[in-house]
């Protein structure tokens, strides 16, 4: 660091000779543009520049008795980065000190503006994740405005898909999809599994009983309304956003079933993205197992029975296979999340009135 009007105090030179004369010699030709530290051996200099703050640049005799400059530059772990031959020309030492206390300089700006570029990163990225949840929390919001379900039904299945996602990560068949990126996506992406169902009349998404078939095939279209939902707020941004290519999966495609009988494409097996195979399983358990101001909901045991006989039907059979491992985390999750007497209310007012819950 040189002396300059952003630097007043003088760098300081830590000078290492077991000569007096050549020390005294060095003091004298630094004094004025620096201060200057001196060691006759170096058990010295090593104290020296292990104080606090160490010395900016350290000029070390390599011939020396008991502790050489060698040794000296290992015990400091750093190493030379020139050498001056003796005798010493003063104008030559004064531009190599010049010059390495530049490079000394450039080197610590270098390595604040890294500290401060991945500080910036660090913090755009948590800028992108929130403004990624306040995205999919905003849509999922709208879509339960809609819905006779309760808000606690997207909590629940979003947090099955995790547990289901977080034991198949080293399954052979789909270790290469689940990495710990893709997993925090599936849980931000799943509570849009039906936000297609805003653009379903209040006639059909609020009855409480059977459909009739011309009510379930408008019904049916909440995956594809869902999925173009998605896609169209992309346009909007004109490009494709990474965070929600699981979102418009899960929402077209978590009816489908393994044996192709499901809708909207009629898709069977490994054509069903993986996303929306691990939402299908969370969907029905939960659709059974809660309640509703038009039913009751089904026993946990009755629930998985059904989960179980779809296996290789209606769901991947390595997906029902992790269910029934992790049914008790299934209902720990449901028993956190569980609709109240409220949520009840609120649903049978919707209902009542023919309008969205509150």
């Amino acid at each position: 660091m040189e002396l300059t009007p952003d630097h007043p105090v003088k760098p300081v030179i830590l000078v290492v000779d077991d000569t007096p004369d050549n020390l005294l010699l060095m003091a004298n030709l630094l004094k004025d543009s620096y201060t200057v530290k001196a060691a006759n051996n170096g058990d010295k200099a090593l104290k020296i520049a292990n104080d606090s703050p160490p010395p900016d640049l350290i000029l070390l005799d390599i011939m020396m008795p008991g502790m050489n400059g060698h040794e000296v530059a290992r015990g400091l772990e750093l190493g030379a980065a020139d050498y001056i031959t003796k005798p010493i020309s003063p104008p030559v030492v004064l531009a190599r000190v010049r010059t390495q206390l530049k490079v000394k300089d450039a080197a610590e700006f270098l390595r604040d503006k890294n500290d401060y570029l991945e500080q910036e990163v660090l913090r755009r990225m948590r800028e992108l994740g929130a403004i990624q949840d306040v995205t999919i929390h905003a849509m999922a919001s709208l879509a339960e405005t809609r819905d006779n379900e309760t808000g606690n039904h997207i909590r629940r299945t979003q947090h099955y898909v995790r547990v289901l996602a977080e034991h198949l990560r080293e399954h052979p068949r789909f270790r290469r999809f689940l990495d710990d990126d893709t997993i925090k996506l599936l849980f931000k992406s799943a509570p849009l599994h039906d936000i297609g169902k805003i653009g379903i009349p209040d006639r059909i998404l609020l009855k409480p009983g059977r459909f009739t078939p011309e009510e379930f095939e408008i019904m049916k279209t909440h995956t594809t309304l869902g999925r173009d939902a998605i896609a169209h707020a992309e346009q909007q941004l004109g490009m494709d956003v990474d965070f929600l290519r699981l979102a418009k999966e899960i929402a077209h495609s978590h009816q489908e079933k393994w044996d192709g009988s499901g809708y909207p494409e009629g898709l069977a097996g490994d054509a069903i993205p993986i996303s929306a195979r691990l939402m299908a399983v969370a969907d029905v358990y939960d659709a059974l197992i809660s309640r509703r101001v038009y039913k009751e909901g089904m026993p946990h045991e009755q629930a998985v029975q059904i989960i179980l006989d779809g296996r290789g039907a209606h769901f991947d059979p390595d997906i029902c296979d992790a269910f029934q491992a992790c049914l008790p985390l299934f209902q720990q999750i449901a028993a956190r999340f569980a609709d109240s007497d409220q949520d009840m209310a609120r649903q049978a007012a919707a209902i009542a009135h023919n309008t969205p819950a509150a």
